[in-house]
């Protein structure tokens, strides 16, 4: 397993405009600064305009990764990327919105990080060259690993039991997930569907998936 986070840089994390999101700069200048190592003074000189909550404003990156490692919850998320996925931005977002563990992108190691809002910055994802790696990962850190594809013989999601420690494994958008990678996992599960289309989205279909396990385990 190796880190995906530095393999191709994010959007840029500033947003201006005529009603910029966030602060301006701490109030009272920097003799009024708090006196606290987690905060960025580049980011109390100027303001802190990122697409982050409230407890993390003028905080160092560094800082916010440490805090939410203190809490992540026990589940990852994988994406088989075969053709540059570009939904896979939307994961991590969504992830990060979870505090998922950590996002494993399995195959391409290049991915469409515009989906991601930045997030990125803040998710631990990493990289594994193909199925069978991600799964013997998962093996070795006493990880279930959950299929969700409307594969044939998939069990509902809806009525399933997710394990507490676990990897939701999702497939490429369009073709799903590969054979190797339904063969290798615990479970396979499937998101009831009503209407005329084949599939939903990866990106919601992980949305759906992650928010199941939440309201499963999480404490809210």
């Amino acid at each position: 397993m190796t880190s995906a986070d530095d393999d191709e840089p994010g959007p840029t994390e500033w947003r201006t405009g005529p009603d910029p999101v966030g602060v301006g700069p701490w109030p009272g200048g920097p003799d009024a600064w708090p006196d606290d190592p987690r905060y960025d003074p580049e980011l109390l000189a100027a303001g802190d305009r990122r697409n982050v909550v409230d407890r993390y404003r003028y905080w160092r990156r560094e800082a916010v990764v440490a805090d939410l490692d203190t809490r992540r919850h026990p589940f990852h998320v994988a994406i088989e990327n075969l053709h540059h996925d570009a939904n896979i931005g939307t994961i991590v977002r969504t992830a990060n919105a979870f505090a998922a563990a950590a996002v494993h992108v399995v195959g391409r190691r290049r991915w469409n990080r515009r989906g991601a809002m930045v997030t990125d910055r803040y998710q631990h994802v990493h990289h594994h060259p193909d199925v069978a790696a991600l799964l013997a990962w998962a093996r070795g850190e006493d990880l279930a690993v959950v299929a969700v594809d409307n594969a044939p013989g998939a069990a509902p999601l809806e009525t399933a039991a997710l394990p507490r420690r676990c990897v939701l494994l999702f497939g490429q958008e369009g073709v799903g997930l590969t054979p190797d990678a339904v063969a290798g996992a615990d479970a396979v599960l499937s998101i009831a569907q009503f209407g005329s289309t084949r599939s939903i989205n990866a990106g919601v279909a992980a949305g759906i998936a992650m928010h199941a396990w939440i309201r499963a385990h999480a404490a809210v």
